[in-house]
């Protein structure tokens, strides 16, 4: 059957799976509970009756804030099924902006998972007049749950399931279907609309590049209220794979080893947190030992998809050996099986994808935006169409161009409707031809041996980052972060220097790194800011960026950096929920190292006094070169 608006998957899994007994589990007192398509089914439609028995409309809006769990799936297609427009949350927004949420969607209701998620979200309805009713999922002293709506769902169902059929029947694939406040980095968070052909289109497409089957099993632990997790999340039912959603993020590796599950989806920055974890193992190992597990590494980070085409048969045998003595038991922590991992939100370092591969780990990169639903690009498993360093060929049904600055533009069904009550700022974005200004840069290469006619997205940057130097030249600062990056001593970097003469940057070290290499070299220290004062961790530093340099042209490279003590997360507001920079904040919260670095002077309002100040003179041999 088709599935062109996201309820039809329940009839598609029902059909085409319907002795599934694992379509959706979560862990319930130590034990997975497990819901099979019958009962989704029956959850999900009986809920749309409690709906329609509270008197909800086609149109209006229900904001949900929930951990993942079967129940989040349940609200969803209820809604959907009934033609309320779905609107989740993150749990670590700010109070005002939860506040310009509610009143900007004008939320009739709020499903919220946990007494601890209640918590964040009342100081914000204290706020609002007339404030929504609250449901819980977790049983709340004073508050009623999802699950009444469930039994009042089922006491109604002969009076409301034709009311039910008749509203499926009037739901069209162009309807909107959810609204995603994108969480941002200045301003208000805006409404994203999209419609179930927004979503049907584009997780249709993408799971066929999925190698994963029926009967295998995926863990989920990325927030649902995400597009990302939730548009896999809907492509692993349509593919018939068993979705089991981990305790929490403190028990992935637990939950991966009870489910034996074939894959996840991850953002780099949990990837990176496990790469560092694998890493620093090795260092506590002796002698013999401790080589081999080091030289693992090394030769992890030259594997390449289709090397076997191309290296020695040394580097096969050794491959067979490393696999043997150390990736096997890196596979053992999740669970012993070859891994199947999806990424995108944020660029992941080429040296993890190259040495989990080797691992039998296999990462695919993908690219999009909450405002395309949000795949653009991934990397094709299916038709060995994978190459690191890019997010993979366009996918099917997606049309791309570039603008004359190198932007990428979008144009197909998986492009939004436009911003909630802003048409203003919807036409700025959308042409009238369509076409959608991502905001990102980026060029299309072709492969390096591979398949011949293929080419691939690579992202060099994002447009409104990119920033002059005082001398004209440009700077693309996600370049030289991603490669700073790649160093096992750097955790998070920002690049600064607008209008300034030189790069420079704001480190955040990578302290597991950082306090075994003090360890080995005898330096005592009270604390981490002492520890980053240090002349030889300065200096340690300098070689460091010294290296990353090397690969960049003279007036990209970083001339000086300053390190800070701070984790950046996204608990601090220091990184955004999908774990990139928000620059602005880090700005305002650096400014004084900024100006420390740049001797507080601002750059000349005068353009022709500022070029003329940094023009770069021949070297008449005065001092020496470096």
């Amino acid at each position: 059957m088709e599935i062109t608006r996201t309820f039809d998957l329940l009839d598609y899994i029902l059909e085409k799976y319907p002795n599934k007994e694992d379509v959706l589990c979560c862990k319930e007192k130590g034990e997975w509970v497990k819901y099979s398509a019958q009962k989704y089914y029956n959850i999900a439609n009986y809920m749309a009756c409690g709906l329609i028995e509270m008197g909800l409309q086609p149109g209006d809006k229900v904001v949900t804030m929930s951990a993942n769990c079967p129940e989040w799936n349940f609200i969803d297609m209820a809604l959907s099924l009934t033609g309320v427009i779905h609107v989740p949350i993150y749990p670590t927004l700010s109070v005002e902006n939860y506040v310009h949420i509610i009143k900007h969607c004008e939320a009739q209701y709020i499903f919220v998972s946990s007494k601890k998620l209640l918590g964040h979200i009342l100081p914000a309805l204290e706020k609002v007049e007339n404030a929504p009713k609250v449901y819980t999922l977790d049983k709340i002293e004073g508050y009623p749950r999802t699950f009444d709506i469930l039994k009042l769902g089922m006491a109604s169902q002969e009076k409301n399931a034709p009311i039910l059929e008749a509203r499926k029947s009037a739901i069209r694939p162009e309807d909107c279907a959810t609204l995603i406040y994108t969480s941002g980095t200045t301003g208000d968070p805006k409404g994203v609309m999209l419609s179930h052909r927004n979503l049907c289109s584009n997780f249709l497409a993408h799971a066929k590049v999925n190698p994963m089957k029926e009967g295998d099993k995926a863990l989920s632990f990325l927030p649902l209220n995400h597009i990302y997790e939730r548009s896999l999340n809907y492509h692993f039912q349509v593919k018939g794979v068993g979705i089991y959603y981990a305790e929490n993020m403190g028990t992935i590796q637990q939950n991966m080893m009870e489910t034996q599950a074939n894959g996840f989806c991850a953002v780099p920055r949990v990837l990176e947190m496990v790469y560092d974890k694998l890493y620093a193992a090795g260092k506590d190992f002796k002698g013999i030992k401790k080589k081999i597990y080091n030289r693992a590494f090394k030769h992890g980070a030259r594997w390449d998809y289709g090397y076997f085409k191309r290296v020695s048969l040394l580097y096969q045998i050794s491959q067979k050996f490393y696999d043997y003595v150390v990736y096997r038991h890196w596979r053992e922590k999740f669970g012993g099986k070859r891994l199947i991992i999806i990424t995108g939100s944020s660029s992941i370092q080429p040296k993890l994808l190259r040495t989990f591969a080797a691992a039998g780990i296999m990462i695919y990169e993908g690219y999009g935006l909450s405002e395309t639903s949000p795949v653009i690009a991934v990397n094709n498993p299916v038709k060995k169409q994978v190459r690191i360093g890019t997010v993979g060929p366009i996918l099917e049904g997606v049309e791309v161009k570039f603008a004359e600055d190198g932007e990428i533009l979008t144009r197909g069904p998986h492009v939004m409707m436009g911003y909630y009550k802003d048409p203003e700022y919807t036409k700025q974005v959308i042409e009238p031809d369509g076409w959608f200004h991502t905001g990102d840069v980026g060029e299309l290469v072709g492969n390096f041996g591979g398949l011949t006619g293929v080419q691939y997205l690579r992202i060099t940057d994002r447009k409104k980052d990119i920033f002059k130097l005082s001398a004209g030249k440009y700077i693309a600062p996600q370049l030289l972060e991603n490669k700073m990056r790649d160093s096992e001593y750097i955790d998070q970097a920002m690049i600064v220097g607008e209008n300034q003469k030189s790069v420079s940057a704001i480190i955040s070290p990578n302290f597991n790194t950082l306090h075994y290499w003090a360890l080995k070299h005898h330096l005592h220290y009270r604390d981490n800011m002492a520890l980053i004062q240090m002349p030889e961790v300065k200096e340690k530093f300098r070689e460091v960026i010294a290296e990353i340099n090397r690969e960049f042209a003279a007036h990209e490279q970083i001339k000086s950096f300053r390190l800070v003590a701070d984790e950046w997360s996204a608990n601090n507001g220091l990184l955004s929920p999908t774990l990139k920079l928000r620059r602005k904040v880090l700005l305002e919260k650096y400014k004084g190292l900024i100006a420390e670095i740049y001797g507080g002077e601002q750059p000349s309002s005068n353009p022709i006094l500022s070029a003329f100040r940094n023009v770069e003179l021949p070297n008449f041999g005065f001092g020496k070169k470096k």
